[in-house]
């Protein structure tokens, strides 16, 4: 009877043992990303103006971003955009953007992007649910993100279009969509440290 208990001891202990090493294997295993690399981040992105394709970028936004490779429906984003950081064009036209009509720059210093929600549509590929507020205006967004690692990062590759009539862009000579078009595709190439 004793040598029946004995046995049994072992099994069970055997057993949790097995189940503590799986379970901190599997916990090394993910990894998590948050604090972003700013030198190697950027938002860039290209508008039509009179006729003729320019390309621009917003060279300064921060923020808190979650990402554990694990769990990327779980992903969380909340990023500031420094609106005078916009660069596109010549002197005139920043200094144009600044402005009221545009992103009145003094008024609402950032643009803000935070996530709602998250879904895996594919290998290292999600689509996220959230909202852009720009100058005050609040509208949803879908955008599909590709993800992949490198080295001891995790780089993201993000697109989406933004209806600059949507947020009052360009008021007065410049609501006209033929001297501006409406519509402003955005990329986003953000790189992630690990946690």
């Amino acid at each position: 009877m004793k040598n029946n208990s004995l046995a049994y001891l072992q099994i069970v202990i055997k057993t949790l043992l097995t189940t503590l090493v799986i379970a901190v294997s599997s916990y090394a295993h993910a990894v998590e990303y948050s604090s972003i690399d700013a030198s190697k981040s950027k938002i860039t992105f290209t508008s039509k103006l009179m006729g003729s394709k320019i390309s621009g970028s917003f060279g300064k936004f921060s923020g808190k971003v979650l990402f554990n490779t694990d769990e990327p429906e779980k992903a969380k984003a909340a990023l500031a955009i420094d609106v005078s950081s916009f660069n596109a064009g010549g002197e005139e036209l920043q200094e144009e953007a600044k402005g009221k009509d545009w992103f009145s720059a003094k008024l609402f210093p950032t643009a803000n992007f935070a996530t709602d929600s998250v879904k895996v549509v594919g290998p290292n590929s999600i689509e996220v649910r959230g909202t852009l507020t720009i100058k005050g205006k609040t509208v949803p967004l879908l955008i599909s993100v590709k993800y992949q690692p490198q080295g001891k990062q995790m780089v993201f590759d993000a697109s989406f279009q933004v209806l600059r009539l949507n947020f009052g862009l360009g008021a007065g000579n410049w609501a006209d969509t033929s001297a501006v078009a409406n519509e402003v595709p955005v990329s986003v190439h953000l790189v992630l440290n690990q946690k």
